[in-house]
């Protein structure tokens, strides 16, 4: 593991970030001296805290993820399978920094909202959502089948849930997936498909071993998204509107611009009792798997409790930072550019959606996972689909996202205007493009909308619905979901092209024989 190269891409996530905020600070959006430097800070925090994760997963999760899955398919109990892999999901989920941060910012724009209730449901969703995942690799059904079911049904299903809740329930979708849950759902789908590809017949070989191992996480991202539509109709209410849209304009209003450094001392205590509840089921989870189904060397047992403790230090840090400056300074300067904008100067709101798009096109070219991910896609197609090609089209997806995000803000038309023509238009797509770029499509959803969108571009977003008089909760929520959506069209119409150019190639071959 190499702790120095962990720092670089993270530093590469989150410093542009902090760069373009820290001139927007000094020219035409003054978030003042206090809130900047303890901006600056943050930023730090959050690299470092990303850091010791990223490391940490490397060295614990991922490695117990494969071999868990591996095992517990080579037991051949189905009913194991399903029902450890459910557990693994939940206590992953709750382990999840994207998802209390997204907790936090919804009780914070919503305070009827339950923190730890909520946490649950969509860790509970996410372990529903596994099991079918699972149930799809080993029984080998088509994934695209499968997620045209889901997504009819899911949409059905938020339609039926208050407004409030429909953006926050896409939202969850896309945070759910983050550091800690991608890497070890994924190792964990690879795992048994592994397995199930040894024993299968040789006809089989070859055939969908690729196709299986991808789709895992895009359909453990769709549980979420029920399970909070389904909280959002067991606590809807006729005031949630009003409330949601004074708590998340006070949110902002107090948002204090003093140096104020002891925030970060004062918060430390709070985070670190909810990170040990959030990971204590994990480390319990793994000692259980160690104890009674994988065995490991003391070598590698000393390898994951380092994975562990890195991986809880980096939780606290992370968590810190983002509580103690990294959210107050976007939710500062959406409200600072927000006020501009609710003036109804086109000119102001340019600049707005101009900036929010940058931001869209800076941190996903910046994600970790994204470079990831490109590179993976280089590796399937041959080299047909370049990495700087799909890093241009995600970014041109990200920012197009993020700017129909402020104008949505801005002008206050639904969600379900760009949701519904981008998932049908997704689902499309899958009916055309090849199985493992539809898996590889929908896994990534949540790879494009990382820490930093589910930190300040959400925060960001909240300040400039609450200065824009906008109510928080309906109108800031929904942009990690459209961030999330942005891969599942661009990859897939990668996906159609390098067939299109595999055909060509093939047909030019033949030819020359013939």
């Amino acid at each position: 593991m190499n702790l120095f190269l962990k720092f670089k891409e993270t530093a590469a996530s989150v410093l542009p970030i902090v760069a373009i905020v820290t001139v927007l600070s000094l020219t035409f959006a003054p978030l003042g001296t206090g809130l900047t430097v303890r901006f600056i800070i943050s930023g730090l925090l959050v690299v470092i805290g990303l850091t010791l994760l990223l490391a940490g997963v490397d060295l614990g999760i991922t490695p117990i993820g494969e071999r868990s899955g591996a095992a517990l398919t080579s037991k051949r109990s189905l009913t194991l399978l399903l029902s450890v892999s459910f557990i693994i999901g939940l206590l992953v989920t709750i382990a999840e920094p994207d998802v209390q941060v997204l907790a936090d910012q919804i009780r914070g724009v919503s305070p009827d909202v339950n923190k730890w209730t909520l946490v649950i449901m969509i860790a509970v969703g996410v372990g529903l959502f596994m099991v079918l995942g699972l149930l799809r690799t080993i029984l080998s059904l088509r994934l695209n089948i499968i997620l045209i079911i889901c997504y009819v049904l899911l949409f059905a299903l938020a339609f039926c849930s208050p407004v409030t809740f429909q953006g926050v329930a896409f939202d969850a979708g896309g945070a759910t997936t983050g550091p800690m849950t991608v890497p070890f759902i994924m190792a964990l789908g690879i795992g048994v498909a592994s397995v199930r590809s040894k024993g299968s017949s040789e006809n089989a070989k070859g055939s969908g071993q690729g196709d299986e191992a991808f789709g895992l996480t895009g359909l453990a991202s769709i549980g979420p998204v029920a399970a909070v539509c389904v909280y959002g109709i067991i606590l809807s209410r006729s005031s949630s509107n009003s409330s949601a849209s004074d708590a998340a304009a006070s949110a902002v209003e107090t948002v204090s611009s003093s140096l104020n450094l002891h925030i970060f001392l004062e918060e430390l205590p709070e985070v670190t009792k909810e990170v040990c509840l959030a990971l204590l089921p994990l480390i319990v989870l793994c000692a259980a798997f160690q104890f009674f189904l994988l065995k490991m060397p003391p070598a590698q047992v000393r390898r994951m409790l380092k994975g562990l403790a890195y991986s809880f230090i980096g939780l606290v840090v992370f968590l810190v930072g983002t509580k103690g400056g990294f959210m107050p300074a976007g939710e500062k300067l959406g409200l600072t550019l927000g006020s501009y904008a609710s003036t109804g100067s086109m000119g102001y709101t340019a600049l707005l959606t101009a900036i929010g798009m940058l931001f869209g096109a800076v941190v996903v070219c910046a994600e970790p996972a994204v470079w990831v991910l490109t590179e993976q896609v280089e590796q399937v197609s041959g080299g047909m689909i370049k990495r700087k090609l799909m890093l241009a089209a995600l970014s041109c997806g990200v920012a197009v996202s993020i700017g129909l995000s402020m104008l949505r803000i801005l002008y206050g038309f639904s969600l379900w205007y760009i949701l519904i023509p981008g998932y049908g238009l997704s689902l499309l797509l899958s009916l055309f493009c090849p199985p493992m770029f539809v898996g590889i499509a929908f896994d990534s959803g949540g790879v494009a909308s990382g820490p930093m969108t589910s930190t300040f571009i959400l925060s960001f977003a909240i300040g400039a619905a609450a200065a824009s008089g906008g109510n928080g909760a309906q109108m800031a929520f929904g942009i990690i979901a459209l961030v999330a959506m942005t891969p599942l069209i661009a990859i897939q119409i990668l996906g159609i092209v390098f067939r299109i150019k595999s055909g060509m190639k093939k047909a030019e071959k033949e030819a020359v024989k013939a």
